[in-house]
């Protein structure tokens, strides 16, 4: 469980049973390289593969899986927006927190970012 919720916080999509993935970027790979050393100091197996798929539709799935996942915050932050006397502070949190996971910028982040501008008065 406590593997789950590293890769869930990381925004890890599941592909298959065991196998996690997240995009190449110098940061991710850190991350995963660091978890990789954990599960192994806890006495679990894990290998850190980095690849490429051979087909651009599995690439479109994989990344609207991505999409997906942050989307659904995002709709919940939009919500909340809709509020007679919305938090900010606490959804600009959030907005920073989704973000972070936000690998392929989606639009609904974008709409979220101008809507949480205009309330604040210009200030992100």
């Amino acid at each position: 469980m406590y593997v789950w919720r590293k890769l869930k916080r990381l925004g890890a999509v599941l592909l298959h049973e065991s196998v996690w993935c997240l995009p190449s970027t110098p940061k991710t790979r850190e991350q995963f390289q660091w978890l990789v050393v954990e599960i192994q100091e806890l006495g679990g197996e894990a290998s850190l593969w980095e690849t490429k798929s051979v087909f651009r539709e599995q690439d479109e799935t994989i990344i609207q899986e991505f999409l997906d996942q942050v989307d659904k915050e995002y709709e919940e932050l939009l919500n909340a927006l809709k509020d007679k006397e919305p938090d900010l502070l606490a959804i600009s949190k959030k907005y920073q927190q989704v973000k972070i996971l936000d690998y392929f910028h989606s639009q609904l982040g974008e709409r979220v970012r101008k809507e949480l501008l205009e309330r604040k008065g210009g200030k992100l």
